[in-house]
């Protein structure tokens, strides 16, 4: 690592808070990352993001290749969410966040 810790908007860490950025994008990768999920099922485990704010934020993260939209052509449609190899290389990122969160943030 670059001892160099100027900010730089060009940077690495800031393309990556760029794609991680947004209040539910860690929280969905997080429960993608299980296996592949439907969007209601999605919708229905996080109660407080509104339809279109969830369509957003699947949206922006399949954009950015971090996420694969998958519509089967059923009656009716179903479309499920996964993670792309991208976004499984960064699930080991997620999984650092979330233990040291459990050490750290225990109320």
């Amino acid at each position: 690592m670059e001892s160099n810790k100027r900010y730089d908007p060009g940077c690495a860490l800031s393309k990556v808070q760029q794609l991680i950025g947004g209040k539910w994008k860690l929280m969905l990768l997080w429960y993608i990352s299980e296996e592949p999920r439907r969007f209601g099922e999605i919708h229905r485990t996080f109660p407080d993001i509104t339809q279109a704010m969830l369509t957003k934020q699947l949206r922006e993260l399949e954009n950015d290749g971090l996420v694969h939209r998958e519509v089967y052509k059923e009656v009716p449609p179903r479309v499920e969410y996964s993670l792309t190899d991208l976004g499984k290389l960064f699930v080991p990122i997620l999984r650092h966040m979330y233990d040291w969160g459990e050490e750290h943030l225990k109320e």
